[in-house]
This record gives structure tokens, C-alpha cells and sequence, in this order.
């Protein structure tokens, strides 16, 4: 029993008068970070005044909007597995943000987001930039915090990272008042967290659960696995990888699964959803067990709910049980993070193959081959289309580089066609579908993973969303391969409005600058190509070129995706044309 004595004889831990400001800084340090995307701003004054006396420690990036900064946080957190950081101003750079972590948050990404925040005496006095993030980015965030006093900074921050990144991981929101940061107080060191009271990031794995699981698929005769990306999320490749050779079954993936897997892996049938391979779409309604890994079942990927693998029993695993029977009726729901429940699974199953079946998917490839890939990968005549551009990017990256794509016809050609020999290959943004991802998202890769390739897929209407970021490309003098497929449209609205509005082509015609212009007056050389034969010379030149470099290549206007599952429509009513 510990007395008074006791008490009195205990070495009293020792403090050191700091600000705020440089507690803050300190977490960061503490927490491993070394890259921060942000945005200066008067409310967020204090801690860039800080910031001054850690920049060897801290690098700092100036993007030129607050949604570049997210978005390049969201790029570097897809790309190396890390939690990105980005600091914005009150009021309006803090609303710059809602975007991203809308996008972060259906996409899982861990995120910690700081925002400046006017004095806390003049809350709710709607003071110069003052808004209420709190309120205006609960929806959007996996947690948010309001700090007024600065002796809350160590713990709250020691909690924003657990919390972003532990478990489904997820954009977090600290909003600091500008007393907080300027304040002195008596730190005694950061300690980082591991627990939360009444917050459990794993579920309890049941045994029974993942007994069932094995049980149905060593019974099934037509199993098939779809996953997505919390496969990539709980880092179980391999662990994937051995359940899948040893079952034998074949999988098919989400857009945010894609690179889980190699793309040449013979147990890989391809891309599911709206815009997905013609097997793997008309399989799910064929296989008798479906094993659904990691993903959430996105309406993109399903069709329509009530035609959607009816015949099949389905085994979902997830480390959120809020997903398990959300969209789809699960047989058996196994809880928990896949990195430790595939293992558990695997030791269970039998090893098997399934050549009979894994055939009836080949056939469906055979069919797509000749009716959609063949034409769109090696067009005879006509302009250039988004799908050769990427085969012959994929002869010359041979599956190494990380594509960030942005959102539209060729984010979907992108998807479908780039190969990957590693994971965290594929960035793209996913749920939230947003455009002007890819160019941020492509700076924060690179400063993620430096050592490897980085090439933007951008489209002519998603580029001009966040344009301004090559002024950030520009400062760092970071090595970004921007590659716009031009098609002079609003290309997947404008397909839509061709196949299901009449052709009324409603204000998708949309005017492009001079790119090549464009990005020599922020220092970074380009060239537009229009004529195939030119085709990969120029995107030889793109990728060898020392620094960043910008290739505009002129596409079909009215090309269309295909294969496409109409909107409303089952996945086995997929159209080839």
C-alpha cells in the first residue's frame, strides 16, 4: 500500500514553461511527422511563428489553397501508409478543408487537420474569420476538438493520431484558439496513446464466426472474393495473398483495393462496379459463396441492391461491424482487422482450385477482350484513346509508378487498365469522387515515397479545379509526371447525357488554356501531342525528364467507358456497348 512517504519520495517529473504553439510542434516531432501541408493565416499566426524554429526538424509545404493542402496530405497518407498533416487559418481556410476531409472520410484515410481559431473570448461573436468548424466538420471527420487553454494540447494531440489512425482509419479535426497557441504553461513531456476509454478501434475477433466463415467456403463450389481497400489499410497483402493461393479462389477488387494484389496475378479477374470487367460483374450473380474483403459495398460496385448475389452466401470481413449487413445481408459477418482474421481463416480452408470455374471467367474476358479492350487499347484508326495512353505508360513504368488519378472518364480508364507490381500504387479518389484530387494528392505521393515514379493522370476539367498547385510543384521543385487526357468535355457527364439524356449536352463543352503555356510560366516544361505516332516518344521524354514535366495528350471527344451497369441496373446487366 503506498503511503504519504511514498508519495512525498516520488521524483516530481519536471516541466519547462512552452506555448502552445511549440507544444503543438512538439507532438508532431513526437509522432514521427516530417512533412506538413499548409496555408498561413492570422488565426494560425503563433504556430507558424513556431514553426520558424523547427524547420530543420518540420518540413513545411506552402500549397496555394487550403483543399491542395488536404488533398496532398491525403496523397502522402495513401502513399506511405503514414498519417498526413495540414495546418490551416480560420474561417475560410478552415471551410477550404471541408472538401478533403469529406473525401478522407469515406475513403478511411488518417488524416490530423490543425485549424487556427479566433480568442476564445470572442467565440460566438462571429469575429473576423471566425467560423464554427467544430459543428460545420463533425459530419465529416472521424473526431474533432475545440482547444481553448493550452495545457490540453499534448494530450489532445496524443489522441488525434491514435485516433486517426488506429483501427478504420480517418480524418481528424483540432481547432486551436489563438490564446491556446500564445499561451505559456508548464509542459512535462508528450506521451503518445494507445488506449481510450469506451473507444475499441479492433472489435473482438469470434472464433465461431471465423469457424463459419472456413466452413463455407470449404463446402462452396463456385466461391469468389471481392476486396478492397482494407486489405491495403491493415497492411495484409501477404496475408491476402497466401489465403488466396492456398483457397484458390478467384477475387476481383474495388477501385480503392486495386495494387492490393498484382494486377498479373493469375487469381486476378480484374475490376468490379459500374465501370468494372464484364466477368466479374455478371460472376457475382453466378458464385455460390462471395467473400467480400475489406470493402463496403459501395452502390458503384453493387447496382441494384435487390438483384445483387442473391443466390450467393456472402462472408464479409471488416474491422468496422457497422459495414457488416449495412447494404448487403451478410451469412456470416467475421469481425476484425484482416491482417489478423486472414491468417485465422487460412489455417481453417482447404487448399483447393477451381479450374472449371476460374474458366468461366476467362470466357467473359475473352468477350470483353474482343468487344471493348482490343479497340480501346489498340485503336486502328481515329484519335488517341485514354486507354492506349496507359498501355503505353504501362510498357514504360513496367507496373513500378504510383498513378494518382483525378475523377471522370479517364480516372475509370486509369483504373482499369494501369498495371501495378506494388502496393499503395493507386490513388484516386474513390467515394466522395472528387475533382481536382489528383494533382495535390500527386505532390503529397511524392514527398511520401520520393524514391518512386509519380504520375498525375488528370483530365481536362479536374486539372483546372486545382491548377494553382503547380505554383507548389513550382517552390519545391518536386518531381511530378502530369499527364491531362484532353478530350475538350466534361467527359463522363457527357457520356451519361449521350446514352441516357438524348444527347442534350448540357454545359459539358468545356474550354481548356494552353497547358504547355500554362505550366513553363510556373517553370515546369510540357508538350501537347495530337497524332499517335508521337505518342510514345513524348511520354518517354515525360517520365526521363529530370524535375516535373507536363504531357497534354488530345484524345477522342466522345469516346466512350465501357464496359458500363447502367444506373438502376443489376451487375449481370453490364453493357459491353
Amino acid at each position: 500500500m503506498e503511503t504519504a512517504l511514498d508519495i512525498i519520495e516520488q521524483p516530481v517529473k519536471e516541466t519547462v514553461q512552452i506555448t502552445g504553439s511549440h507544444a503543438l510542434l512538439e507532438a508532431l516531432i513526437a509522432e514521427r511527422v516530417d512533412t506538413i501541408f499548409g496555408y498561413p493565416g492570422g488565426a494560425i499566426m503563433p504556430i507558424y511563428d513556431a514553426l520558424y524554429d523547427y524547420h530543420e526538424q518540420l518540413k513545411h509545404i506552402l500549397v496555394r489553397h487550403e483543399q491542395g493542402g488536404i488533398h496532398a496530405a491525403q496523397g502522402f497518407a495513401r502513399a506511405s501508409g503514414k498519417v498526413g498533416v495540414v495546418f490551416a487559418t480560420s474561417g475560410p481556410g478552415a471551410t477550404n478543408l471541408v472538401t478533403g476531409l469529406a473525401d478522407a472520410q469515406i475513403d478511411s484515410t488518417p488524416l490530423v487537420c490543425i485549424t487556427g481559431q479566433v480568442f476564445a473570448h470572442l467565440l460566438g461573436t462571429d469575429a473576423f474569420q471566425e467560423t464554427d468548424v467544430i459543428n460545420i466538420t463533425t459530419p465529416v471527420t472521424k473526431w474533432n476538438y475545440q482547444i481553448t487553454d493550452a495545457c490540453e494540447i499534448p494530450e489532445v494531440l496524443a489522441k488525434a493520431f491514435y485516433i486517426a489512425r488506429s483501427g478504420r482509419p480517418g480524418p481528424v479535426l483540432i481547432d486551436i484558439t489563438k490564446n491556446a497557441q500564445l499561451q505559456l504553461f508548464e509542459y512535462a513531456g508528450y506521451q503518445t496513446c494507445d488506449h481510450i476509454r469506451s473507444y475499441r478501434p479492433k472489435p473482438y475477433i469470434r472464433k465461431e464466426f471465423i469457424e463459419a466463415a472456413a466452413a463455407l467456403i470449404n463446402a462452396a463450389e463456385k466461391p469468389f472474393v471481392i476486396f478492397g481497400q482494407g486489405v491495403i489499410l491493415g497492411n495484409a497483402e501477404q496475408e491476402f495473398k497466401a489465403f488466396l493461393e492456398k483457397s484458390g479462389i478467384p477475387a476481383a477488387w474495388t477501385i480503392l483495393g486495386l495494387s492490393a494484389l498484382a494486377t498479373d496475378h493469375p487469381l486476378n479477374m480484374g475490376m468490379l462496379g459500374m465501370h468494372g470487367n464484364y466477368g466479374p460483374n455478371v460472376m457475382t450473380n453466378e458464385g455460390d459463396v462471395l467473400i467480400a474483403i475489406g470493402m463496403r459495398f459501395d452502390d458503384r460496385v453493387t447496382g441494384r441492391l435487390d438483384k445483387y448475389a442473391k443466390q450467393a452466401k456472402v462472408i464479409h470481413l471488416d474491422i468496422d461491424p457497422s459495414e457488416i449487413d449495412k447494404n448487403v445481408k451478410a451469412a456470416v459477418g467475421v469481425w476484425g482487422d484482416c491482417k489478423e482474421t486472414l491468417p485465422m481463416l487460412t489455417r481453417l480452408i482447404q487448399t483447393k482450385v477451381y479450374p472449371q470455374w476460374i474458366e468461366k471467367f476467362r470466357v467473359y474476358q475473352k468477350e470483353e477482350e474482343k468487344e471493348v479492350i482490343s479497340n480501346e487499347l489498340y485503336p486502328a484508326e481515329g484519335q488517341i484513346s485514354m486507354g492506349e495512353v496507359l498501355r503505353v505508360l504501362n510498357e514504360l513504368t513496367e507496373g513500378e509508378a504510383i498513378i494518382v488519378s483525378d475523377v471522370g472518364q479517364h480516372q475509370m480508364v486509369a483504373c482499369r487498365y494501369a498495371k501495378f507490381n506494388q502496393t499503395r500504387s493507386n490513388i484516386t479518389s474513390g467515394g466522395l469522387g472528387t475533382m481536382g484530387f489528383a494533382l495535390p494528392a500527386a505532390i503529397g505521393a511524392k514527398f511520401g515515397t520520393p524514391e518512386r515514379t509519380v504520375v498525375a493522370v488528370i483530365g481536362d476539367g479536374g486539372i483546372q479545379m486545382t491548377i494553382q498547385e503547380l505554383g507548389t510543384i513550382m517552390q519545391t521543385g518536386i518531381d511530378i509526371k502530369i499527364l491531362i487526357l484532353n478530350n475538350q468535355f466534361l467527359g463522363m457527364v457527357r457520356q451519361w447525357q449521350q446514352l441516357f439524356h438524348d444527347k442534350r449536352y448540357s454545359f459539358v463543352d468545356i474550354a481548356s488554356p494552353d497547358y504547355v503555356m500554362v505550366a513553363k510560366g510556373y517553370g515546369i516544361n510540357g508538350e501537347t501531342v495530337k497524332e499517335r505516332n508521337h505518342l510514345k516518344g513524348a511520354l518517354q521524354r515525360m517520365l526521363s525528364h529530370q524535375g516535373s514535366y507536363l504531357l497534354e495528350v488530345m484524345v477522342g471527344k466522345e469516346n466512350n467507358v465501357f464496359p458500363m451497369v447502367p444506373q438502376g441496373c443489376s451487375v449481370s446487366e453490364i453493357r459491353l456497348k
